[in-house]
């Protein structure tokens, strides 16, 4: 009797091992590649499924999005300038058995790729592209890794370079260049100023000259502004208009008829 319970009991401990090797949970933001002795079955989840204990395995993939610090790369632009770069990577796995099945420890072969990629993009520019034109360049990089990646199951979505440091000389250069450029363009502005002044000027000054009187006007509201500061001599202008008032001269040589 006792003999008979102890089997029985062995056969539900058995029974109940078995079954929680055949229930596999899968949360939402994973999958399971299951494979059937070595050979690929397909892809479990997310939720509850079953499997087959000692026959079945199978390998969990995330797929919520990645986030890569790519380390600095020493790199040489492409009019001989060294510069350290480093950049940021986002990925995820848009299908889990190519990951699996295609390539060996894909976190780290993309990590890889996206450094070599960095190098060799950067290299083909120029270093006033690095610094100016990096939207064009983190595009360049994206396209070059998705495009690498892809036969891994792997969707790229975003590099962004981080960080360019130069050289401290490189820097005092560059400082150096801006400073001239801010003076070229201070100096265009004040010409350009003097310039629109001028223009106004004669043309205030054309208006004054032909309206009759205008002189005048302009005269008095010059003696209220210098009648208000504190100068003690005043200088009279006599407006232009009373010239009609006096006989045209005549030249010394020339006799009246």
């Amino acid at each position: 009797m006792i003999g008979a319970l102890v089997e029985y009991l062995s056969l539900i401990i058995i029974l109940i091992f078995i079954l929680s090797m055949s229930v596999k949970i899968v949360p939402e933001y994973e999958r399971a590649v299951l494979f059937r002795l070595g050979r690929l079955v397909g892809v479990r989840g997310p939720g509850l499924f079953l499997i087959i204990p000692f026959i079945d395995r199978i390998e969990k993939v995330s797929l919520r999005t990645v986030v890569v610090d790519v380390p600095p790369q020493e790199v040489i632009t492409k009019d001989n300038v060294s510069c350290t770069v480093n950049a940021v990577l986002y990925y995820r796995v848009v299908e889990p058995d190519k990951a699996i099945v295609n390539v060996e420890r894909y976190h780290l072969a993309t990590n890889q790729l996206a450094q070599t990629t960095l190098r060799s993009v950067v290299g083909t520019a120029e270093l006033d592209e690095v610094l100016s034109e990096r939207e064009k360049l983190n595009q360049t990089i994206q396209q070059i890794v998705d495009e690498t990646t892809n036969p891994w199951g792997i969707k790229v979505i975003s590099t962004e370079i981080k960080d360019v440091v130069l050289p401290t000389e490189m820097q005092k250069a560059l400082a150096k260049q801006a400073q001239a450029e801010r003076e070229r363009r201070a100096a265009i502005i004040q010409a350009e100023g003097e310039k629109q002044a001028a223009q106004l000027i004669s043309e205030a000054g054309r208006i004054l000259s032909e309206q009759e009187g205008a002189l005048t006007v302009r005269m008095l509201r010059a003696l209220t502004e210098v009648a208000n500061s504190n100068n003690t001599t005043v200088l009279f202008p006599v407006p232009m208009e009373l010239r009609s008032l006096f006989p045209a001269t005549q030249p010394a040589g020339e006799k009246k008829e």
